[in-house]
């Protein structure tokens, strides 16, 4: 089981979704952005970290949600959701091949990966 942490990044009522660009896995998918947890690092610190490599811009996290599993046909996954806000920075994509700020009725029109829907179901209950 791979444990990645992922960021919700809220700003005025919209979530930002970033696309998986060509060449990753589950490319052209729709997500939230984060990364694999390296050894020895805490959740907290791996989201900081990822979203400071993908999006040069600077977190404040607000709440971490619970943890969803997802099997894929060649991976398992355990992703940590956490709800941020942006603290500084202009978000500059280095991995994604594009953003989208998205209001509550838009985010059923993108392609989301499974596991992300997952924590957009989460997301919602809170």
């Amino acid at each position: 089981m791979i444990e990645v942490c992922c960021a919700i990044i809220v700003e005025d009522e919209k979530i930002l979704a970033t696309r998986r660009s060509h060449g990753m896995h589950l490319a052209g998918f729709w997500e939230f952005p984060g990364g694999k947890i390296e050894p020895g690092e805490t959740a907290e610190a791996c989201v900081f970290r990822e979203i400071r490599e993908e999006l040069n811009i600077e977190i404040i996290i607000e709440k971490q949600l619970p943890s969803v599993e997802h099997h894929y046909p060649e991976k398992s996954i355990r992703l940590i959701p956490f709800i941020c806000k942006i603290r500084s920075g202009i978000i500059t994509l280095t991995d994604h091949s594009e953003f989208r700020w998205l209001v509550g009725h838009e985010v059923s029109s993108i392609n989301w990966a499974a596991a992300d829907l997952k924590v957009l179901e989460e997301f919602f209950r809170e």
